[in-house]
């Protein structure tokens, strides 16, 4: 194929491979998994599905924070420990990933021990370089359990929380420990300057901006009383034992899960991109740096901050009502087809809704007749009028695919950071060479084609373009419905798997195979592929077969 890659090099790249380290936010442990967890993962996970696919050599990692007030009041009310009650809610978070097929690496919790020796080092390791940023002092205010974070006046509203605004604030008066945040002001506004694309999409970066301009303020950073934490490494003055507050012990897991404090934390350590909620930026992104620059440690390349998922445009609130059966979402139609349309529908740099309605819409029109149905004709076509196997026409070029490499460009752009982490247009772009495939597929006729023996080399290169087309698809679309791409190589007898398929630098529109002995690698031409037609990709209760 034009532009393939020399066979020598990719095996010598594919052995050197570019670690790409991705985290998400640690997810907190008193409740279930809901659909806004469920957005971040996903989308995380196409990120880091996409960056293998690219050649990267990827470290995901995901975890729970089960520290804090709000772990110990939900062990209250349920008659169990901390520890009970975090193990518990652990498990199920992990079942519900690994039934959505996310491919996490590593999934950390707060309560290992490494990582409360990690947060321990990492104290102390600010103690020994910069000792005046922590100072004892007596604080008082309004305390949200629900953040686990004092909150400024601007961020009450009528005596609420404006995140939390079924909870009660709680008048909080102790002497703590604190960081002197206030120092950094100075470094982060030189961060944000330098560094624009620290943190993205740009509207989270301007009211970041805007934070920082405003002046910050030193943060309390252990709790009196607080028993479920990371004992902070030292007393205060009259000699009371605190405990660490959750923030303080959660950002570091990022950190602590390289094996910090040990060396060989920097073989993977600064984190390439943390996926986290529009929600938590200041603490991600004021807090989180002052804390490394303080401890004399790498800052994280970028963070983006995706939006929030509304269901059937209310924002999810368990004491207001408005709550989504997770389970029942991504039964529906199974996972891949939820994965697709949480990542289709609701934008990664904005804010989203979830309806059956038009999960219902998605998958039918998107899923079933579009994609689902080229794959049915195409498997069929090549089955009825060439026996199962696709034709040797490599130096066949449908009309369609100079247009398609155009949509495969922006597909990368849409997914290597260049345009920022965009998975809805990606999957915007793929689907654009879906429709083009069908319309080449009606304006082609290769039922016609058959019909006239004076055709069959034309009928022959329509068959190898669309089993092609189709091998492109399933390549790309490996990020996101990863079960369903599977199915569908598989269906085109396409050797190894799909997720084994690597997209250089040097040939970014000419995916390359990985041979099965994974000794080297070689461009996609489908042809000899022996086709199978199975199951459809994407049912529908009631199915009108297509003639073909």
């Amino acid at each position: 194929m034009d532009g393939a890659a020399d066979p020598a090099a990719t095996v010598r790249q594919m052995h050197d491979l570019k670690p790409f380290y991705i985290t998400t936010a640690i997810d907190y442990s008193n409740g279930d998994p809901h659909i806004g967890h469920a957005l971040e993962k996903i989308g995380a996970d196409s990120i880091a599905r996409y960056h293998r696919l690219r050649g990267y050599d990827v470290h995901f990692l995901m975890g729970m924070d089960e520290h804090g007030q709000k772990v110990t009041q939900a062990a209250a009310e349920r008659g169990l420990s901390p520890q009970m009650l975090v193990d518990e809610i652990a498990a199920t978070f992990q079942r519900v990933w690994a039934s959505l097929s996310i491919s996490n690496d590593q999934f950390i919790r707060t309560t290992e021990p490494s990582h409360k020796t990690g947060v321990r080092a990492l104290i102390e390791r600010i103690f020994a370089r910069n000792p005046d940023d922590f100072y004892e002092q007596a604080y008082e205010g309004w305390y949200c359990i629900g953040c686990e974070l004092f909150k400024r006046q601007d961020e009450i509203v009528d005596g609420k929380c404006t995140l939390h605004p079924t909870r009660a604030l709680d008048w909080a008066s102790e002497r703590n420990w604190f960081f002197r945040l206030t120092r950094y002001q100075p470094f982060l506004q030189s961060l944000f300057s330098e560094r624009p694309r620290f943190l993205e999409p740009e509207s989270r970066r301007n009211e970041i901006l805007a934070l920082i301009d405003r002046g910050l303020e030193d943060i309390s950073v252990t709790r009196s009383r607080l028993i479920w934490a990371i004992p902070f490494p030292r007393p205060s003055s009259d000699g009371e034992h605190q405990g660490t507050w959750v923030w303080f012990d959660a950002l570091p897991n990022y950190l602590t899960a390289t094996g910090f404090p040990g060396k060989e934390y920097e073989t993977r350590w600064p984190a390439n991109l943390h996926v986290i909620g529009k929600d938590i930026t200041r603490l991600h992104c004021v807090v989180w740096p002052a804390m490394l620059e303080s401890a004399g440690i790498a800052l994280p390349e970028r963070v983006w901050a995706h939006g929030f998922v509304q269901v059937g445009g209310e924002r999810l609130s368990k004491s207001a009502g408005v709550q989504l059966d997770l389970g029942e979402a991504i039964e529906r139609y199974g996972a891949d087809a939820f994965r697709y349309y949480l990542l289709r529908d609701v934008p990664f740099d904005g804010d989203g809704s979830f309806t059956f309605e038009r999960f219902e819409e998605r998958y039918t029109a998107d899923l079933a007749n579009a994609f689902g149905n080229l794959a049915s004709r195409a498997i069929s076509m090549i089955e009825r009028y060439c026996g199962g196997v696709v034709p040797d026409s490599a130096g066949a070029i449908a009309e369609s695919e100079m247009a398609d490499a155009t949509d495969f460009a922006a597909y990368h752009q849409s997914m290597d950071g260049s345009n920022g982490y965009l998975p809805h247009e990606a999957l915007r772009r793929v689907w654009l060479t879906v429709a083009r495939a069908n319309a080449y597929v009606d304006r082609k006729a290769p039922w016609k084609l058959a019909k006239d023996p004076a055709r069959r080399v034309e009928l022959e290169q329509t068959l190898w373009c669309l089993a092609r087309s189709l091998a492109m698809q399933a390549i790309h679309l490996a990020p996101f419905i990863p079960g369903k791409a599977e199915e569908l190589w598989e269906q085109l007898g396409a050797p190894g798997l799909a997720t084994e398929c690597r997209i250089l630098a040097e040939s970014p529109t000419q995916p390359l195979l990985k041979c099965t002995t994974g000794a080297s690698a070689r461009p996609l031409d489908p042809a000899g592929w022996r086709v199978s037609k199975g199951a459809p990709l994407f049912p529908k209760e009631s199915r009108h077969d297509v003639t073909v």
